[in-house]
């Protein structure tokens, strides 16, 4: 006999653990609708809340949707599902991402959806509301060899690949990570949607749920090589301290074969299954999103010695503060629940 299906808190439970993934400028562009009759979420894109200058072609909004699918699959599974998961299952509607169909043992695959290591994505789950990004200052101390190969062997399980420029590759991508700030500084599309998805000031009851707080800003850099996006942008937060950031940051990338809408949902899934191994060992992480919104400067960073692969996500490990919570808006509003 198979489960019982889940009531509906408990659905509101699965999808708000979906909506603690990460998002570029925490725009959140994801809905979710729930079909209890076949016990079947589909994570739906909101391309009303993308950044069309900084990601004109939605690359990064479908790895924010790709994050929240994998947390959904980790809270499926910590619940004792085995979630069946279908990307982009129609190609009539750009903005059904995916299916992920809530199963158990007794119950065979419904076509060619991908099963689950569900005992592994189970044991992330505690992570899933501690992670949380952080633009403070790291510790001069190296993630263990042993950790780092963990963190590529999670990436590796979602179809992408993790890597940690070293030596002059490292220093490679620190220069395209300084010209994309140089010419961000300057560039009045990027300035228009920082000043969009930032919010200045103590948050008031009934504040917007989504964006970057004020809080979350972090200290000014007054010194140090740390690839730290400052969302102050042109604007001045009074009483901001500034402090020296690492000098010798410790980035990873995250790249995948191919660069169509299927790969950046499975990068969007390795990346947040990265980050909540990482959370797990006690390494905190914040984002290095700069020359991947400039195609020019995105190219190069590929795998230096292949010349292959299309570089997804730039990520900056290390030891330091967790970082504070990040809103998110309430689940009532991206969650839909059918018959």
């Amino acid at each position: 006999m198979s489960r019982q299906t889940p009531n509906d808190d408990q659905v509101t439970a699965l999808a708000r653990a979906a909506a603690a993934a990460p998002s570029m400028h925490n725009a959140q562009p994801w809905r979710f609708r729930y079909h209890r009759h076949s016990r079947t979420f589909e994570i739906h894109a909101d391309f009303g809340r993308g950044l069309p200058h900084s990601d004109p072609d939605t690359r990064a909004l479908h790895l924010g949707c790709g994050a929240a699918l994998l947390n959904l699959r980790v809270a499926a599974a910590h619940e004792g599902w085995n979630p069946q998961t279908r990307l982009l299952p129609d190609p009539a509607d750009g903005a059904l991402l995916a299916r992920t169909r809530l199963t158990d043992a007794t119950e065979a695959a419904d076509g060619p959806a991908e099963s689950d290591d569900s005992g592994g994505l189970a044991a992330l789950h505690p992570a899933i509301h501690r992670r949380h990004g952080s633009r403070f200052p790291f510790e001069e101390r190296l993630v263990p060899e042993p950790v780092r190969e963990a963190l590529v062997a999670a990436a590796r399980a979602e179809g992408a690949l993790l890597m940690f420029p070293a030596s002059w590759h490292l220093r490679q991508v620190l220069d395209l990570v300084q010209e994309a700030e140089a010419r961000n500084r300057t560039d009045p599309g990027t300035r228009t949607e920082l000043d969009q998805w930032t919010r200045l000031g103590t948050p008031a009851e009934g504040a917007a749920g989504d964006g970057v707080p004020e809080y979350a800003f972090g200290p000014r850099k007054r010194g140090g090589s740390a690839p730290v996006r400052d969302f102050e942008s042109s604007r001045t937060v009074a009483g901001r301290d500034a402090t020296d950031f690492e000098r010798t940051p410790q980035l990873a990338l995250l790249s995948t074969g191919r660069d169509r809408a299927e790969d950046w949902l499975r990068a969007g899934q390795a990346m947040e299954r990265v980050l909540l191994l990482a959370t797990l060992h006690g390494v905190a992480s914040s984002f290095v999103t700069q020359p991947l919104e400039w195609q020019d400067l995105r190219w190069p960073l590929r795998d230096p010695l292949s010349g292959t692969g299309y570089t997804q996500m730039i990520l900056r490990l290390g030891y330091g503060p967790e970082g504070p919570a990040s809103p998110r808006r309430p689940v009532t509003d991206v969650l839909d629940i059918r018959p």
